[in-house]
C-alpha cells in the first residue's frame, strides 16, 4: 500500500482524536463552568442550543470549502481555530458571555468535524474497503482522554479555564505538524457520471434520487445525534444530581460512555465488512434503547454505569455508517452531502440537550432519558435505508439480519 495513504489515514486518526477531546474536554467541564456561571439546568439546556447551533453553521461553510478547497486545507485551519477556541467557554462568569463564546466554539468544532469526516470518506475510498468507524473510534479516544484530564485537573483543584486552554495550547501544535499528511484535493472527475450513463440513467437522476436518500440519512442521524449529545451533555449531571456523585466520579459517566464508543467502533468496520451497514444500524439502536432505558430507572450508581456503557455500545457504530454513506453518495460532493448529514445531526445535538434541560421542570433527569429510548427503536426500524444488494443476498443465504 503507498506509504502517502497510510500516512493520510493516520493523521485523519489523529484530527479526530483532536476533535473528539477539545469537544470531550468541554462536556466534562459542564458542571463546573455550571456552578462558576450560577446558571439551572434548563438554562444550561438553551444556552447549549447555541453550542450546536454555531456548529450547524460552521458545517455548512466547512462542507463547501473541502470541496472548494481540499481537506488538506480546510482540516488544519480549522484543527487550530477549534483549538484555540476550547478555552472560551471556560472564561465567563455570566450566561450572555457563555453564550457568545458556546456560539465561537460550536462554529469552529462543526468546522473541523464536517472537513475531517469529508476526508475519510475519500481515504475510505482509497482503501476499498470500511474504516470509517475507526476513525470515529479515535474521536472517542479523545473523549476518554479528556475525562482523564477532567478528572485529574478536578482533584488538583485547576480552574476550567487552566485545564481547558492547556489542550488547547496542545491542540494547535498537533493540527499543524499532521497537516503534510492529508490527502491532496482530487480533480474534478466524471468517473460516476460515465457509469451512470453506461447504465442508461442521466447523471442528474442520479444526483435527485441521492439527495432525497441523503435527507433520509439526515434524518436518522439527527435522532442518533440526539442521543448521543445527550450523553454527551447530561452523563456527568446524571451521577451527579441523582446519586450524589463527586465531580471525578461523574466524569467517568461520560468516560464510560466514550471508552464502550471506542470499543464499538474499533469492531464496527469488521462487522459492516461482514454483516452489512444496515444490520450495524439496526442492531446498534436496538442495543442502545436498551442501554439508556437502564439508565432511566436504574436505582444504582453501578446499573447506572453498565447502562451508559450498553447505549454507547449500541451507538457507537450508528454515526458512521450514515456519514460513510452520505460521502459515498457523491464522492465529488463529498464534503456538501456530509455537512447536509451531520449539520441536521447537530440540529439534533441542538436541540437534544435543551430539549432533556425542558423536560426536567416535568419530570426528574434520569426519566427525561425515556425520550432517547423511543429514538433508537426508531432507528432501528428505519435502518433499512441502508440496504444495499449486498444484505439483499447476505439475507437468502443467511436469513433476514
Amino acid at each position: 500500500m503507498d506509504h502517502s495513504l497510510r500516512a493520510a489515514r493516520v493523521a485523519t486518526y489523529v484530527y479526530f482524536v483532536l476533535c473528539g477531546t477539545t469537544m470531550g474536554t468541554w462536556v466534562v467541564h459542564i458542571p463546573a463552568v455550571e456552578e462558576r456561571v450560577g446558571i439551572s439546568h434548563a438554562t444550561l439546556g438553551g444556552l447549549l442550543v447555541l453550542l450546536g447551533l454555531g456548529a450547524f453553521i460552521g458545517m455548512q461553510v466547512a462542507g463547501r470549502m473541502t470541496d472548494r478547497l481540499g481537506a488538506r486545507v480546510v482540516v488544519p485551519a480549522a484543527g487550530v481555530l477549534c483549538s484555540a477556541a476550547l478555552v472560551l467557554p471556560g472564561l465567563p462568569r455570566d450566561p450572555w458571555t457563555l453564550a457568545g463564546a458556546l456560539l465561537a466554539f460550536g462554529f469552529c468544532n462543526g468546522c473541523l468535524d464536517v472537513s475531517m469526516n469529508a476526508h475519510a470518506v475519500h481515504v475510505e475510498k482509497a482503501y476499498g474497503r470500511p474504516v470509517m468507524s475507526a476513525f470515529h473510534a479515535t474521536f472517542s479516544v479523545g473523549g476518554v482522554l479528556a475525562a482523564l484530564v477532567a478528572a485529574a485537573t478536578a482533584n488538583a483543584d485547576l480552574s476550567p479555564a487552566a485545564g481547558m486552554a492547556a489542550v488547547g495550547a496542545l491542540g494547535i501544535v498537533i493540527a499543524l505538524v499532521s497537516a503534510r499528511a492529508l490527502l491532496p484535493k482530487e480533480p474534478a472527475a466524471d468517473a460516476d457520471a460515465d457509469s451512470v450513463e453506461e447504465a442508461g440513467q442521466a447523471p442528474t437522476t442520479k444526483r435527485r434520487s441521492a439527495g432525497g436518500r441523503i435527507w433520509v440519512l439526515a434524518a436518522l442521524a439527527l435522532m442518533v445525534m440526539l442521543c448521543e449529545g445527550a450523553a454527551n451533555d447530561w452523563s456527568a449531571l446524571h451521577l451527579k444530581d441523582i446519586f450524589g456523585a463527586s465531580a471525578s466520579t461523574a466524569a467517568f459517566a461520560y468516560g464510560t460512555f466514550a471508552a464502550t464508543m471506542t470499543i464499538g467502533r474499533l469492531l464496527a468496520d469488521r462487522l459492516v465488512a461482514r454483516f452489512g451497514a444496515m444490520a450495524v444500524l439496526r442492531h446498534g439502536a436496538a442495543t442502545a434503547a436498551v442501554g439508556i432505558t437502564i439508565v432511566a430507572f436504574s436505582p444504582w450508581v453501578w446499573t447506572a454505569f453498565a447502562g451508559w456503557a450498553l447505549f454507547g455500545l449500541g451507538l457507537s457504530g450508528c454515526v458512521p455508517q450514515l456519514f460513510s454513506a452520505a460521502g459515498h453518495a457523491d464522492p465529488s460532493a463529498a464534503g456538501a452531502n456530509v455537512s447536509r448529514v451531520a449539520g441536521l445531526g447537530y440540529v439534533g445535538m441542538l436541540a437534544g440537550p435543551a430539549v432533556i434541560g425542558w423536560l426536567t421542570h416535568l419530570v426528574p433527569l434520569n426519566h427525561t432519558f425515556v425520550l432517547l429510548t423511543v429514538l433508537c427503536a426508531i432507528t432501528a426500524v428505519a435502518a433499512r435505508i441502508l440496504r444495499t444488494g449486498s444484505d439483499r443476498t447476505r439475507e437468502m443465504a443467511h436469513g433476514t439480519l
